[in-house]
């Protein structure tokens, strides 16, 4: 299939979302939070394509990057 005809048919759009944690060392995970707004993503055909993590120093963790994709009709 060749990259026009692809194109045609549709695209993927992407989304990043950056979700810090909380707490004095900034570590502290609200799962409810989180939680809500990956169903509120998944009810709008984001699917969610990768996550990290933000690494601060001695390798603590200060939030996570998800990266979403959802296909798009021409």
């Amino acid at each position: 299939m060749t990259i026009e005809r692809m194109m045609k048919m549709g695209r993927w759009e992407y989304k990043t979302l950056k979700h810090q944690f909380g707490g004095w060392t900034g570590t502290k995970i609200n799962i409810e939070d989180l939680d809500g707004r990956l169903n509120l993503l998944g009810a709008e055909g984001w699917e969610l394509a990768s996550s990290f993590d933000t690494s601060r120093y001695e390798g603590a963790s200060t939030g996570i990057v998800m990266i979403f994709k959802r296909w798009v009709e021409a």
